[in-house]
């Protein structure tokens, strides 16, 4: 597997990074639009448009992006060798997170469109870290492999 991947490595792992790049930013923006969301009067329009942006977020990006940087992990650790190694362990246990916490983010977008306001503006603002975070811890273990 190893020799079929190898020239395609740099382009695997550039794609990756650019759609890693697109799923953080969805990540980081939908809380905030939750926040946005909340301040909105129920059944308003402006609740409408909030809605459909949530919606069009997870759809057109979060949830498509999600799934090609999976892909092109897994197809980057394989060309590379990387599963015996310690840090990509914790990388895909730290991925596998974020994987929830986007499924989180989808789940309470769709109780938003219910009209269910389960969570504070300051819950939502904290939720909005967990993504820098795993980003730093993420970074640091691709870049130091400390294990």
């Amino acid at each position: 597997m190893q020799e079929l991947l190898a020239p395609w490595y740099l382009w695997l792992k550039a794609a990756h990074v650019i759609f890693v790049i697109f799923w953080m930013a969805g990540l980081f923006m939908l809380p905030r639009l939750f926040v946005y969301h909340q301040e909105s009067a129920p059944g308003s329009p402006d609740n409408a448009l909030w809605v459909d942006r949530e919606r069009r977020l997870l759809r057109i990006i979060m949830n498509p992006a999600m799934i090609v940087v999976w892909v092109l992990g897994i197809a980057l650790a394989l060309g590379s060798g990387a599963f015996s190694q310690g840090w990509l362990h914790a990388k895909l246990l730290i991925v596998l997170g974020l994987s929830g916490y986007n499924g989180f983010l989808s789940a309470y977008a769709k109780k938003l469109a219910r009209g269910e306001r389960t969570l504070s503006g300051k819950s939502l603002r904290l939720l909005n870290e967990v993504p820098g975070l795993a980003a730093v811890i993420i970074v640091v273990l691709v870049i130091v492999k400390p294990f």
